[in-house]
């Protein structure tokens, strides 16, 4: 397995890197086949340090963990604990998946664009109904069945997902609703 362990505007010895290579590599050995890479990136947030990371198995599946604490290891192991909770979770998901799919997850290009709030008050008129964008990026649409898509969304700590369904080679959504449940959109 590949390691990016790096800081924003923090300095990471080589005592830390090491720790999270091997935490790191007992926590997803546990409970994924194979993984293939592990980005951790350590922060500052006002006197708290941050530490996220993201593990790409080899099914292309993502988990997402991130966790805030005084100390940087402190930050890192609540950080470990939160990935490896939902590895546990997903462990008989992720390995049963993994045995049916002989091929990784299969990826699609699509473009992306961030619009530009707007920051007017509520009386005011906008002076035209066209978005302003900000920036246009590439973004990739996963295929996954709509169980793998939800397990991908819990993984990932994300409110909602686009993918393109597998069974009927649409694109669909779900998402996590107010009351806690999981909404499927299949246009």
């Amino acid at each position: 397995m590949r390691y990016q362990i790096t800081g924003k505007q923090i300095d990471i010895g080589n005592a830390l890197q090491v720790h999270v290579e091997t935490e790191l590599s007992e926590v997803v050995k546990k409970y994924a086949e194979r993984p293939t890479d592990a980005n951790v990136i350590f922060s500052r947030s006002a006197h708290e340090y941050v530490c996220e990371a993201t593990v790409h198995l080899s099914t292309g599946l993502t988990a997402t963990a991130k966790a805030h604490a005084n100390e940087i290891y402190a930050a890192f192991d609540a950080c470990s604990a939160k990935m490896e909770k939902q590895l546990r979770r997903y462990k008989r998901r992720l390995k049963d998946h993994h045995r049916e799919r002989a091929e990784p997850v299969e990826l699609y290009g699509a473009p992306s664009y961030i619009l530009a709030a707007e920051a007017q008050s509520e009386d005011a008129e906008p002076e035209s109904l066209q978005p302003i964008i900000v920036a246009e990026m590439e973004t990739k649409i996963q295929s996954l069945s709509v169980g793998e898509a939800v397990m991908q969304m819990e993984l990932a700590g994300a409110p909602v997902l686009v993918f393109r369904n597998e069974g009927k080679d649409g694109l669909n959504v779900v998402y996590r609703r107010e009351d806690g449940n999981i909404g499927w959109i299949d246009p």
